[in-house]
């Protein structure tokens, strides 16, 4: 449509888009200027040679599959997912970039990790200067990074030694994202305490497919349990964005499959991790259209705030009392909302506004080789600034690990979810 909405040099109020082309001002890098190139590369007349070429690959290289063109662009272009879709053809029978391998496989690298209990021994490894800067090298990371540490205990292994559920109220179902699972389960333990605070009854979903029992995290099968440690539920979500789309499927169908038991319930899915939260929402019914458990999942799911204010409506958070600052997730603002955040924020005495934009770490992309300086840049449009002039005593909101991770490394400051503010407002267990 050419109305350019996505040039502009700042962005108001909540708004995202478009984070690189603030950053490097090069029409390529608009969503307008990238939906171009894809329009001139499905015509075949100026870019000739399709799905393999590199023009259209180097002007999305740039492309943080931040989404916020999803909600902001007047005709909602959704290059993110265009993104994918091309990753998915450019490199369908070759050799991806390491990063693919390293980052988009997370998920699998975490969770052996997790099974060999070695994850004291890769932050040991990953804080040796040298053989740090190998690892970064062979895997495509940007050697500006440093490698977030891995938990000592996972947030599953933390639940299972807790004892399970409590509380006797609704029943709702935590999705272990993989983030929460293996960097950051002191988020998982907080939304537990403030979950079960509210009155609601936590469970966890299956890992063993057919005889799995909701909310039991693991499997009752002496005979399954190296299956069950393998079977765990995931949204597929570093696949679909280095553009692996056919092991997304095949996640997000093992997905499904250990999720039946809960589909016949009537229990909410709660997702603490935005981006996830937002690929269980639009990416996984897309990707799966023809499987009506896909559509089923995605109407399930919740943020933190929306299953407090839908199922715990007359639960009274406790008064915190801080100003806040901080940025909407970028996938919140894109596809999930934040006015829940908003309403449960407010109920909280947590007052301030939070910033638009995108923090630029964006999952896998800041981490990439040659990205850095792109990332840092988006950083600073408008979240490093919020923080470096927020008062005395302000809470740094991120429910992003992503957030997170970027708010440490560029300004040496703990950003923290919602959940764990409000766990630390209901004081000592």
């Amino acid at each position: 449509m050419g109305v350019s909405k996505c040039r502009t040099t700042s962005v108001p109020g909540a708004g995202v888009m478009c984070p690189s082309f603030r950053a490097t001002g090069d029409e390529r890098h608009s969503t307008r200027g990238r939906a171009r190139l894809l329009h001139e590369m499905l015509a075949g007349e100026l870019v000739t040679d399709g799905w393999r070429s590199p023009e259209v690959r180097d002007a999305l290289d740039l492309c943080l599959s931040c989404k916020g063109c999803r909600s902001d662009c007047p005709v909602e272009v959704d290059m993110a997912t265009y993104k994918a879709e091309f990753l998915h053809h450019h490199y369908a029978g070759r050799r991806r970039p390491a990063a693919h391998y390293t980052m988009g496989w997370l998920p699998v690298w975490l969770g052996w990790a997790a099974r060999a209990r070695v994850a004291p021994v890769v932050n040991a490894l990953a804080s040796v200067g040298p053989l740090a800067a190998v690892a970064k090298r062979l895997g495509g990371i940007a050697g500006e990074r440093q490698v977030p540490r891995l938990a000592r205990e996972t947030f599953s292994r933390w639940w299972r030694r807790r004892g399970g559920p409590g509380g006797v109220g609704d029943l709702v179902v935590l999705w272990p994202d993989t983030f929460t699972e293996h960097l950051s389960p002191s988020v998982g333990r907080a939304a537990v305490r403030v979950l079960e605070a509210a009155g609601l009854r936590v469970v966890l979903p299956p890992t063993l497919r057919g005889r799995a029992v909701v909310g039991d995290g693991r499997s009752r099968s002496p005979l399954a349990l190296p299956a069950a440690r393998r079977a765990r539920v995931c949204c597929g979500l570093t696949y679909v964005s280095t553009g692996q789309l056919d092991r997304a499927r095949a996640v997000m169908r093992r997905s499904l499959d250990l999720m039946a038991p809960v589909l016949e319930t009537t229990a909410p899915v709660v997702v603490l991790e935005p981006s996830c939260a937002a690929a269980l929402r639009t990416d996984l019914p897309e990707l799966l259209p023809d499987d009506p458990r896909a559509a089923r999942l995605a109407a399930r799911v919740l943020t933190f705030a929306e299953v407090l204010e839908r199922h715990a409506p007359d639960w009274t958070p406790p008064a915190v009392d801080l100003p806040v600052v901080g940025q909407t997730h970028c996938h919140q603002h894109a596809v999930l909302g934040d006015a829940a955040d908003r309403r449960l924020r407010e109920s909280a005495g947590l007052t301030g506004e939070l910033s638009g934009g995108c923090c630029g770490l964006a999952g896998d992309f800041g981490f990439e080789a040659g990205h850095y300086e792109v990332s840092a840049a988006c950083a600073e449009d408008q979240l490093l600034p919020a923080v470096r002039e927020a008062p005395d005593g302000a809470v740094v909101l991120a429910d992003g690990f992503s957030c997170r991770t970027q708010l440490e490394q560029l300004a040496g400051v703990r950003g923290r979810h919602l959940a764990e503010v409000l766990a630390e407002g209901l004081g000592e267990e």
